[in-house]
């Protein structure tokens, strides 16, 4: 069972920055996509980004041009750096992990998912 930690939450003001970071332990080739996903209070979780550990990177329009999704070497550790953030991009953030096929799709189709990380922008 895997078990993905987020940190890098926090509150930030309209126009500032945070970077999220999530630790994705276990099979690099079930874990080979690691997304992002958000959801706000009365709101359908939606994607924000995936990066699959072969090359390729997804990004929502809400973000897209905002936001930058990386790995590290290893490819267990996923970043998500949020720019010029707005009070919409708050909700809670979720770290998950699939396999190649699941990257730019919904969460149901990622096997493990996060507690998440609070994003507070005012």
């Amino acid at each position: 069972h895997v078990q993905l930690v987020e940190s890098g939450g926090g509150s930030v003001q309209a126009g500032g920055s945070l970077t999220l970071s999530c630790l994705a332990p276990g099979d690099t080739y079930l874990n080979s996509c690691l997304g992002w996903f958000r959801q706000a209070p009365g709101k359908e979780r939606e994607a924000v980004a995936s990066i699959r550990s072969g090359g390729g990177r997804y990004y929502a329009d809400s973000v897209e041009g905002r936001t930058t999704i990386s790995q590290d070497g290893t490819k267990t550790t996923v970043y998500l750096q949020m720019n010029s953030l707005k009070p919409e991009d708050t909700g809670m953030y979720y770290c998950a992990a699939g396999g190649p096929g699941s990257c730019g799709l919904g969460s149901l189709f990622f096997h493990a998912r996060g507690q998440g990380t609070q994003v507070t922008v005012s």
